[in-house]
């Protein structure tokens, strides 16, 4: 039997993928790779100049119906690469089960997540985030409101929300911060609970784990006219503050020096 090994290439470069995880991708027989659950700021070529090899890139449709890696994996070793951690999309849970159905043996490398790197980068202690949720650009006749009820019930319980915006990888077109901030204000217009309001507390994280991440927290007013550069962002919405934390937003991220009291 062959082996299916996930390899998560982290959040940004080429350069982010571990040294175990590096190996792996070069020793394997084929190489594939899927960027609709996370991107990279680099490019596919910069990936397979930085392996040493090919990489066959799958759509959506491919990873999801299984049948290309899982029929591959069956008579020899497979990669599958993804943005940040691979365990973090539950299409990759889904196919790594479906592996071990089969008999296919299975192996995870982990890579940097935005679980955890938003939350360094902004000095926002990681074991207070509650439920994540995803920000979908709204359509005619489709808007969801779930990840304004998820923010309501995290804040209700004093957890922080990481908001991970839309991304259209085939398309090149991704949520920015701004745009999602306007989603957000747009779900409070309709739900009015109080939720996301002028002085509700928001931060910005961009391109993390680039060599210039930008991290910003401030008021909706404010945020939603800057300029936070380049894909990808991702919004955090703060629970209640440990004093630490509330010295880091305003250290590192220029949140309103209000929150020291």
């Amino acid at each position: 039997m062959g082996l299916l090994t996930f390899v998560g290439l982290g959040l940004y470069s080429e350069r982010d993928i571990t040294l175990a995880g590096l190996e792996a991708a070069r020793s394997c027989d084929t190489c594939f790779a899927e960027f609709y659950t996370s991107a990279l700021g680099v490019s596919l070529e910069e990936v397979e100049k930085m392996l040493g090899r090919a990489v066959v890139p799958l759509s959506r449709e491919e990873v999801e119906e299984g049948s290309v890696i899982l029929g591959g994996a069956e008579r020899e070793s497979v990669c599958l690469l993804t943005g940040g951690d691979p365990m973090t999309a539950t299409t990759h849970v889904d196919l790594r089960l479906r592996a071990v159905e089969r008999g296919i043996a299975t192996r995870v490398i982990h890579g940097v997540s935005i679980s955890t790197a938003a939350a360094g980068l902004l000095g926002l202690q990681s074991y207070k985030f509650g439920r994540a949720t995803t920000l979908v650009t709204p359509q005619e006749n489709y808007f969801p409101t779930s990840p304004y009820e998820v923010i309501r019930d995290n804040k209700q319980r004093g957890l922080h929300t990481l908001v991970l915006l839309d991304i259209h990888q085939h398309a090149a077109r991704y949520m920015t911060a701004n745009q999602g901030i306007d989603v957000l204000l747009e779900m409070e217009r309709r739900m009015s609970q109080e939720v996301i309001m002028d002085k509700t507390l928001l931060a910005v994280v961009a391109r993390a784990s680039s060599p210039s991440p930008v991290v910003k927290a401030g008021y909706p007013p404010e945020l939603r006219r800057g300029d936070f550069g380049p894909p990808l962002h991702t919004l955090v919405v703060p629970g209640h503050l440990h004093p630490m934390e509330a010295r880091a937003l305003v250290l590192l991220a220029g949140a309103p020096s209000e929150l020291l009291g």
